[in-house]
């Protein structure tokens, strides 16, 4: 997946493994700049060792995955940085695929969360299979609403963890945007 700016690549085994292994081992496997502050905020060890056991348990689960946000801008001289992750946590169930992000704090406020989940929801909506995009986050963390309500996502309640809310984009809102 790509963009303007952007390179989304989905994650793999080798991927998770250079992980546990830390930023030299990422930044090998990735042929890209590993920031010093990885990981980003949210994104735990744990979410490591999940990702790892989906990608073994289901090897056909392809792009629907969490994916490794490069910037790869021409203003960049020194090339590929890793700036984030952002993705799926699943493929699509009843309808509704979820999608989660987070972006390394020197890298923040640049636009590049709103860019990402942009191409996220894109590609969900290319599977006719999908007819809603879902997200959850704090009520707290206004950037991270602010990425959402950017791309068209609106408030649909409360999350399935404790203190969260959830955000919903419909296929309409999609195919609406399309015709304009």
């Amino acid at each position: 997946m790509e963009t303007k700016r952007l390179k989304l690549i989905p994650a793999t085994i080798e991927f998770c493994d250079a992980e546990v292994r830390g930023r030299a081992a990422l930044e090998a496997c990735l042929a890209a700049r590993v920031p010093a502050s990885w990981p980003p905020p949210v994104f735990e060890p744990d979410d490591v060792a999940r990702i790892r056991g989906q990608l073994e348990a289901d090897p056909g689960i392809g792009s629907w995955t969490l994916h490794y946000v490069l910037a790869c801008p021409p203003d960049m001289a020194d090339g590929r940085h890793l700036v984030g992750v952002a993705g799926y946590t699943g493929p699509p169930t009843d309808g509704s695929v979820e999608i989660g992000y987070a972006i390394a704090s020197e890298h923040q406020r640049r636009g590049y969360a709103t860019e990402a989940v942009n191409a996220l929801v894109r590609a969900a909506f290319r599977d006719p299979r999908v007819r809603e995009v879902t997200a959850t986050t704090y009520p707290a963390l206004e950037a991270s609403i602010g990425v959402l309500t950017k791309n068209g996502f609106v408030r649909a309640g409360g999350g399935q963890t404790d203190g969260t809310v959830r955000y919903v984009r419909s296929r309409e809102v999609e195919e609406a945007g399309r015709s304009h």
